[in-house]
Formats: C-alpha cells, sequence, structure tokens
C-alpha cells in the first residue's frame, strides 16, 4: 500500500513514516508540509492512502479534505491530529476518512488501524454479491466508524469518584481495547496523561471489572503490571 504523508511538523512526519513502514505491506511514498502541496502529491504520486494533519499552514486539513473529494481523487485518508473539538469531529467524519487518530498516538493504535485497513481493502475486492454478515464486517473495520466495545463504566450514568474526568476514561478504555495488553506507562504515553494518573484509572477500571492485570516479569527489574481489555 503506497502512503503520503500531509503533515507540516518534520518531527511528526519522520514519527508516522517510521510507524506506517514498520508495518507489512506499507510504503510511505511522499510527504508533503501542507494541504496544497499534498493535494499536487497526491494527483503526481497516486498513493492509495494518504496520513492527514488537520491544522496545517496555507491550506488545512479539512479544506484538503474537501477538495478531495471535489476532484474525485480516489484515494482513503487516515487524519492523524490533536484536533479534539466535536466541530471539527463531525466535519471530518462527513468527508469520509477512514479513521481518525488522535495525537499524540503509540505505533500500537497505529498499526491497529493500518491492519484494519488491509482487511477492508481485501474485503472491497470481492466480485460476489455481499451477504449483511460482510457488510456489517465491513464497516466495522472501516475505521471512520469504527464500532469500539463500550464498557458498563462507560455505559453507566452513576457519577465517577473525585478527580476523575468521562473523557480521560473513555481514551483509556479505548486504547486498552486497541492494544493486547499494556503496562500504565505505556497507558500513559498513548493516552498523554501522567503515569500516576494512568494508574489510578487502572486501577478504577480493574475494581470495576472492566481490565483484567497480569503480572509480567522481565529478566532484570522489577516485575510490570500489564492490563487488558476483556
Amino acid at each position: 500500500m503506497k502512503v503520503l504523508l500531509i503533515e507540516d511538523d518534520p518531527m511528526v512526519r519522520e514519527v508516522n513514516r517510521q510507524f506506517i513502514e514498520k508495518v507489512a505491506g506499507f510504503e510511505v511514498i511522499g510527504q508533503a508540509s501542507n494541504g496544497v502541496e499534498g493535494i499536487a502529491q497526491i494527483r503526481k504520486l497516486k498513493p492509495e492512502l494518504v496520513f492527514m494533519d488537520i491544522f496545517m499552514p496555507e491550506q488545512d486539513g479539512v479544506t484538503s479534505l474537501r477538495k478531495i473529494r471535489e476532484l474525485k481523487l480516489p484515494i482513503d485518508v487516515i487524519t492523524v491530529t490533536a484536533a479534539n473539538d466535536m466541530e471539527t469531529v463531525k466535519q471530518v467524519l462527513h468527508l469520509g476518512v477512514f479513521d481518525y487518530i488522535m495525537k499524540p498516538f503509540s505505533f500500537e493504535r497505529v498499526q491497529g488501524t493500518l491492519e484494519n485497513y488491509l482487511r477492508f481493502k481485501k474485503q472491497m475486492q470481492t466480485e460476489h454479491e455481499l451477504t449483511q454478515g460482510e457488510l456489517d464486517q465491513l464497516f466495522h473495520y472501516h475505521g471512520g466508524h469504527n464500532e469500539v466495545q463500550q464498557s458498563n463504566v462507560l455505559r453507566s450514568e452513576k457519577s465517577l469518584p473525585k478527580g476523575f474526568n468521562r473523557a480521560t476514561l473513555e481514551k483509556v478504555v479505548h486504547y486498552l481495547q486497541s492494544v493486547e495488553g499494556a503496562s500504565a506507562e505505556e497507558v500513559a504515553s498513548g493516552v498523554g496523561i501522567a503515569r500516576v494518573t494512568a494508574r489510578r484509572y487502572l486501577d478504577y477500571l480493574e475494581k470495576q471489572e472492566e481490565i483484567t492485570m497480569d503480572v509480567h516479569y522481565g529478566g532484570i527489574g522489577r516485575p510490570v503490571n500489564y492490563y487488558f481489555s476483556k
């Protein structure tokens, strides 16, 4: 799969490139620092997938997405951005992105999205008539509409313990659902919170029997608690 990166921050572009090329089947074939350059590169290089930021100079990601759709360019788009306001999220989803990854993000989050994207593309290549089950699977794998299993804690209307934030709790739950086990330090890095904060939320989720914990013993140093989504 040929991928184009559209991101104004050179350091973030390099992290994106390294993460993408660690996943089998993906190659970054070009980079651009804003939407104007990005659309020119799309026309020139003809990638299959674009990783694009929202906040960029000259032409932002939302405007670029609109132009991509207006021009009927045959590519899929994954947004990788710090934008978390509902209006931006709505606009981006309405413009048909495959997935929406919030900064800061982990390699596991990018890997999960790309593996889902490969499955999605393989399903789309079928020539036979689809069953409802196959359609359900297609939409499940489509990151823009990804079904994330919602825990009882998130469904509950009861108040959280003092000092807890529901949005942060949701990020911790969703992060654990996207990886196969993580330490408090990895959760903190993936969600963008302090390690002590991550541990508080993980302890709470374990007490609510929403996640499980296992002790991993390495060759050197203290054992590390690993947390798993049920």
